[in-house]
């Protein structure tokens, strides 16, 4: 049997499948896929604007929403394209730059999103349990060297993920079975040795979301204490009010991607469509929900949308 691997001279061209077992759903799929698609564009879209243009707005905790609305925006972008151009156009052709370009920025905004739930986790313990020094602490220059600091872990994590991918033998098979280039759904087709690839899969895994759920988890062990000492009641439903949001954005963020990760690794008896959507979905809800529950949960910006909405 013949081999090629992703350095081979010459064109190769890799299949994206769709979402095997439902192809003659990809029309009926496509509309929900728009939809959220387009939901989150316009409401991540209009929190930047909101954020840019409002001056009484650049304070740390609405420039950490800025990053993540950026953050969302480059994942569906990402992804979302190129499954609807599959969808309604059946173009399943991507080349194996391609392949890796898409898989590089959709993992970097990945990780840059992961670590600014971390950093806002980090603005909530300070705002509850500090909030004298909160001004001190926390002022618009640190956040954006916090955002630095995650952008830079984020290509240091995942630079590596294309690279040893090249190294890897494709034999016969080129058909992806995915909506996009996923790092497992890639290791699956080869044909030759993948446990580097597994392992260092593992190793993003456990860099991203396991250290920054583990630093969330002790973020909000010290806000819980905090609030605990607190006796009035009325306080208690005010602190913990103003980390709604923040929990909210968290349980959509990681639970979806959390069973995905274990599903694909141990859940062999789940079908593989099931896998496909859970992925899609991961990558399109949160995008979509988390500007509206900002929205809602925090005054100032619901009433600054408000006044350019009144505007039109």
């Amino acid at each position: 049997m013949s081999a090629f691997n992703l350095t081979s001279s010459g064109p190769i061209t890799f299949i994206l499948n769709g979402i095997p077992g439902l192809e003659a759903a990809h029309i009926w799929i496509s509309i929900p896929f728009s939809t959220f698609y387009i939901i989150s564009l316009l409401g991540n879209f209009t929190l930047l604007f909101v954020v840019a243009k409002e001056e009484t707005l650049h304070k740390p905790m609405y420039l950490l929403l800025f990053m993540l609305a950026l953050t969302e925006i480059g994942t569906s972008t990402c992804v979302v394209p190129k499954a609807l151009s599959i969808f309604w156009f059946d173009f399943k052709g991507i080349t194996v730059d391609g392949c890796l370009t898409q898989m590089f920025f959709l993992y970097l905004f990945d990780a840059m999103h992961s670590a600014v739930l971390v950093t806002m986790g980090f603005d909530r313990y300070i705002a509850i349990c500090n909030p004298l020094r909160y001004d001190t602490i926390l002022t618009n220059a640190r956040i954006a060297k916090l955002g630095l600091v995650g952008l830079i872990r984020a290509v240091l994590l995942v630079l590596p993920l294309p690279l040893i991918l090249q190294r890897l033998p494709f034999c016969a098979t080129r058909v992806i079975l995915h909506t996009y280039c996923e790092h497992m759904a890639l290791v699956k087709i080869s044909c030759g040795d993948t446990r580097v690839n597994r392992t260092y899969g593992l190793v993003i895994i456990l860099m991203t979301i396991g250290l920054d759920l583990t630093l969330i988890g002790l973020t909000y062990g010290q806000i819980i204490r905090a609030v605990l000492r607190i006796s009035s009641k009325k306080a208690h439903q005010k602190a913990l009010n103003t980390c709604t949001a923040h929990i909210c954005v968290i349980l959509m963020s990681y639970s979806p991607v959390l069973f995905s990760t274990l599903t694909q690794r141990f859940g062999q008896n789940i079908a593989g469509h099931i896998h496909i959507l859970l992925d899609s979905l991961y990558l399109l809800v949160p995008p979509m929900l988390n500007p509206i529950i900002y929205g809602v949960k925090t005054k100032e910006l619901r009433n600054k949308v408000g006044k350019y909405i009144c505007r039109l």
